[in-house]
């Protein structure tokens, strides 16, 4: 049986029940993944198709989550271009970062299906190993969160050299960006091309940024990149999700997303009405919640169904990623949890 209730809801129409995924649903906390992860590094893992592929499909087999995400990480494209990259559990390490004009003028706007052609392998396993039972998702990092990963050298507490790029080189900055848009279009159009159902655009650190500097340096590329990527397969859903981001949904709204994604730091009822009823919207359970007693775990995630109603459509989804010490059984219990309440 084809369950569909994901790109039903991604497209705005109502459905059986409310449909769930979980953002970083394959990962360290399932035990099977820990159990490859014991055998090769995380890049090797990235960049092995049918590794990625077993991956991507673990948390549909474990959980009965009704979209799946490709295994992948939104850094791979900074090496595509040309960047060294260095990926482990302590996080992303970027030796050589981007800081000069020629640091700009090196990097590539690669060919995808040559520098990026182990992803795609894994898009084209991952459909044939869900065998149509759920749809697929493709991903890519926003222009503004790769320049300050590119810039940094990794994570930052507050992205300052990523900052001053933008307030005393915005010039640099919009060369910078120009390419990471560039390179993000190419790279998502490449995944649905390769079979991915729909897309997500992660704009981790969009809420570093004020609400004028987010208008500036980043909304202008993520507009871009979603009528791209609409243009060339209009019938895909786009999402857009970042954190921190819920104080300037006004400006959010203007990417034009199908979807958009909601953090746990503000009510998904208080974003719907800041968005707009007809708004699709996801989210947005705090990722900590899944450590609740089942009965307030229950409870937390009926009042987030709930409120999902308000909007045109509701897909569940934490308000960020799983926590690498979250119980398979609770996030086992919390997909039957919304099921359920969903189906009310």
């Amino acid at each position: 049986m084809i369950n569909d209730r994901f790109l039903q809801a991604a497209r705005g129409l109502r459905t059986d029940t409310t449909p769930i995924w979980i953002m970083r649903q394959a990962g360290r906390f399932l035990p099977q993944y820990r159990a490859i992860r014991a055998r090769v590094d995380f890049l090797t893992l990235c960049k092995t198709p049918a590794l990625a592929a077993e991956v991507t499909v673990q948390p549909v087999d474990a959980l009965g989550v009704d979209a799946a995400i490709q295994f992948a990480d939104i850094l791979l494209v900074l090496e595509a271009m040309g960047l060294e990259l260095e990926l482990g559990d302590r996080g992303p390490h970027l030796p050589s970062p981007v800081r000069s004009e020629n640091d700009v003028a090196r990097l590539a706007v690669p060919d995808i299906r040559d520098r990026l052609s182990y992803v795609l392998q894994a898009i084209m396993l991952s459909r044939q190993a869900l065998a149509g039972r759920v749809p697929l998702i493709g991903f890519a990092g926003a222009p503004w969160t790769l320049l300050a990963y590119a810039v940094e050298g990794g994570g930052s507490k507050n992205y300052l050299r990523a900052k001053r790029m933008l307030f005393e080189r915005p010039a640099l900055a919009d060369r910078l960006l120009e390419k990471l848009t560039e390179t993000t279009i190419r790279y998502l159009c490449a995944q649905l091309d390769a079979g991915a159902q729909a897309t997500q655009l992660f704009d981790s650190w969009a809420g570093e940024l004020a609400p004028a500097d987010y208008a500036r340096f980043a909304l202008p590329c993520n507009a871009r990149i979603r009528a791209a990527v609409k243009a060339h397969c209009p019938d895909a859903p786009f999402i857009y999700f970042g954190t921190g981001y819920a104080g300037m949904l006004d400006l959010v709204r203007q990417v034009g997303a199908d979807v958009v994604g909601c953090d746990f730091r503000k009510s998904l009822e208080s974003s719907i009405a800041a968005l707009g009823a007809d708004a699709v919207v996801q989210g947005n359970l705090d990722p900590a919640a899944l450590f609740l007693p089942l009965p307030d775990l229950q409870q937390r995630a009926t009042e987030v169904v709930n409120a999902g109603r308000t909007a045109r459509a509701h897909i569940f989804n934490l308000g960020h990623g799983i926590l690498p010490e979250t119980e398979p059984t609770q996030a086992r219990a919390l997909v039957e949890i919304v099921h359920e309440a969903g189906a009310r």
